[in-house]
C-alpha cells in the first residue's frame, strides 16, 4: 500500500497530458534544461529527507531524460560530500538533448560513472532513473534484469518521477517494475501512480510542480480526479425538524439459500449509512436472522416477484444483488427490479445475469463491479481488466449509461459524461468476503438522502476505501462489519448530521 501523502493536487493525468504540460512550461519560457535541473534538486531533497543519516548513493541511469535527472541528482550528491556511482544501462554517450547535457555536468563534476552489469554490486540508496513515462510496451532486456537487481538488493529504493516498468496510464507492471520505497513525481500526477499495480511499487510519493505556472496547468485537460477529504461531496445537513421520510427508503433485493448474510450486510450499511428507512426482501428463511440482526430493517421474505410489487411502489432506492444467486428466484426478483422506474445500484450475481444479457440495466444506475465481473461485462478476460482500468471502467459506463464502481486497488468511479474519479486509499486486510456487500448498501443510502449518482459513489468509496484503512491497522482478520461503524463515523466528520 502506497503511503501517499494527502497533501497532493486532486488532478491525474495521462503520460502524454504531462509531456504536453512540460513543452508549455519550456514554451513559456523555462529552459528544458532549468526544468530537469529542478526535478534533480527535487529528487535529493525527498531523498535526504527520507534517509538522512545515509551517505552513499548508487544511480541506475536509462537512455532519457530520466537518466539526466538521475545524472544531476548523482552531482548533488556528490557536492554534498556523499560517495555516488552511476551505472549507465546503455551507453551514456548517445544521450541527446538536456539528458546529454546532465550527463555531461556528471562527467565534469568527476562523478564515478560505470557501466551496469549483472555483477555491479549496489550499494548506499537506490535511485531509479532507468525508464520514465514514455514506456509502453514490456520491459526488456538489459533493463528488465537491471531492475531484478534493484529489486533483490535490499536496499532502499528511491524513483525519479515513476517506478521503472509501471504504466504511467494504467498503473499496470509492464512485465518487471522496480519497487520503490520513495518515488518523486513532476509537474503533473500521473493515472497510474495510483491504481491497479502500483499500490505495491510506488511506495511513499512526493510530488513537486517544479515550480510551474498554477495558470498553466489550471487550464491544461485532465485524466482523473484523486478523492481526497477536502474535495469529498458533501451531505446536506439535516434540519432540526427532520423526519425519516426525507432521507429516502431503500429496498435492497437478496440473499437467496445459503447467501443470507451478503443481503443484511448491506442492509446494515444502507442504515447505519443515513438512509430514512430500509426495507429488505429476501429468502423466508433469512427472515428471522434477519430480524434479530437488523430490527430496525422490514423485511419481506419473498418467493416470487409477485410479492415485490407493492413494495417497489413505496421506496425511492434500490440495491440489488448481494446473495441473489442466479437461479430461477434470483432471475424473477432482478426482472422486476430492472422494470422499476427507480434508482438502483446492482451488485454481484445481479451484474452476472446481466452479463449473460438475462436482463437490461434500467437508467439511473450505478453497478458496482470487481475485476472478474468486469470482466464478464465487457466480455473480454480479468487479466485485460487490469491492464487497463481506467479504460475498462470508461468502456463500462459507456457500454451501460451507468456509473461504474470498478473494484479493486485504486478503485475507480467512471460516469457517462466522461469524468473519472480514482481512490486510493484502502488496505490489504480488505482483502476479505463481504466488503462488496457493505460498499453496495452505503451507495444505496446516500442516493437515498439526495446526492447525485455519481457524487454518492465517489463519497461511498472514499468512506469505505478510507473504513478499511481504518480498521486494517489491526491487521488480519478485517471482517465486512467492522466497516460499518467506522463507516458512520467517517461520514459524521466529513457531513456533520447537524449544521
Amino acid at each position: 500500500m502506497p503511503h501517499t501523502k494527502d497533501d497532493l493536487p486532486d488532478a491525474l493525468y495521462s503520460a502524454a497530458q504531462v509531456r504536453g504540460l512540460d513543452a508549455s512550461l519550456i514554451a513559456a519560457g523555462t529552459p528544458g534544461f532549468e526544468l530537469m535541473q529542478r526535478a534533480a534538486r527535487a529528487t535529493w531533497r525527498a531523498l535526504v529527507r527520507q534517509w538522512p543519516s545515509a551517505n552513499e548513493l548508487s544511480v541506475l541511469a536509462g537512455q532519457g531524460n530520466n537518466a539526466g535527472d538521475g545524472y544531476l541528482a548523482a552531482v548533488l550528491a556528490r557536492r554534498a560530500g556523499w560517495t555516488v556511482r552511476v551505472l549507465a544501462v546503455g551507453d551514456p554517450q548517445r544521450l541527446q538533448g538536456d539528458a546529454g547535457l546532465a550527463h555531461a555536468e556528471a562527467v565534469s563534476e568527476k562523478v564515478s560513472i560505470e557501466a551496469w552489469s549483472a555483477q555491479s554490486e549496489l550499494r548506499g540508496v537506490v535511485l531509479d532513473a532507468l525508464l520514465g513515462t514514455g514506456l509502453s510496451g514490456d520491459v526488456r532486456e538489459p533493463y528488465a534484469s537491471a531492475i531484478a537487481a534493484i529489486n533483490a538488493s535490499g536496499l532502499p529504493v528511491a524513483a525519479v518521477d515513476i517506478p521503472s516498468g509501471l504504466s504511467a496510464d494504467t498503473g499496470r507492471i509492464l512485465a518487471h517494475a522496480v519497487r520503490a520505497d520513495l518515488t518523486v513525481t513532476f509537474i503533473g500526477l500521473k493515472v497510474g501512480l495510483f491504481t491497479g499495480d502500483a499500490a505495491d511499487v510506488v511506495g511513499e510519493l512526493v510530488f513537486n510542480d517544479l515550480h510551474a505556472d498554477p495558470q498553466l496547468l489550471g487550464g491544461a485537460p485532465i485524466s482523473a480526479r484523486r478523492l481526497n477529504a477536502g474535495n469529498l461531496p458533501r451531505l446536506a445537513w439535516r434540519p432540526p425538524a427532520s423526519h425519516k421520510g426525507k432521507f429516502g427508503h431503500v429496498l435492497l433485493i437478496g440473499g437467496d439459500r445459503g447467501f443470507g448474510g451478503a443481503i443484511l450486510l448491506s442492509a446494515q450499511s444502507a442504515l447505519r449509512s443515513g438512509a430514512g428507512m430500509v426495507s429488505v426482501a429476501t429468502r423466508s428463511e433469512h427472515v428471522p436472522a434477519a430480524l434479530a440482526r437488523i430490527p430496525e430493517a422490514m423485511v419481506v421474505g419473498a418467493s416470487s416477484a409477485s410479492q415485490l410489487m407493492g413494495l417497489l411502489q413505496k421506496v425511492s432506492v434500490l440495491v440489488v444483488g448481494p446473495g441473489l444467486g442466479q437461479a430461477a428466484w434470483g432471475r424473477s426478483l432482478l426482472s422486476a427490479a430492472a422494470n422499476a422506474p427507480l434508482p438502483q445500484v446492482w451488485d454481484a450475481d445481479a451484474l452476472n445475469m446481466l452479463a449473460e444479457e438475462q436482463v437490461s440495466l434500467p437508467g439511473d444506475c450505478v453497478i458496482t463491479p470487481h475485476p472478474g465481473e468486469a470482466a464478464r461485462l465487457l466480455g473480454i478476460s480479468t487479466a485485460q481488466v487490469q491492464a487497463d482500468r481506467p479504460a475498462a471502467a470508461h468502456a463500462l459506463s459507456k457500454k451501460y449509461t451507468a456509473v461504474v464502481v470498478l473494484k479493486g486497488a485504486g478503485s475507480l468511479i467512471a460516469s457517462p459524461d466522461g469524468r473519472l474519479a480514482v481512490c486510493h486509499q484502502g488496505h490489504p486486510a480488505m482483502a476479505a468476503a463481504g466488503l462488496g456487500d457493505v460498499l453496495a448498501g452505503l451507495v444505496g443510502a446516500l442516493i437515498a438522502q439526495g446526492m447525485e449518482a455519481f457524487d454518492a459513489a465517489c463519497l461511498a468509496v472514499w468512506l469505505h476505501a478510507n473504513a478499511g484503512e481504518q480498521q486494517g491497522k489491526f491487521g488480519r482478520g478485517l471482517a465486512a462489519s467492522d466497516l460499518i461503524p467506522a463507516i458512520r463515523q467517517l461520514l459524521e466528520e466529513q457531513a456533520p448530521c447537524l449544521k
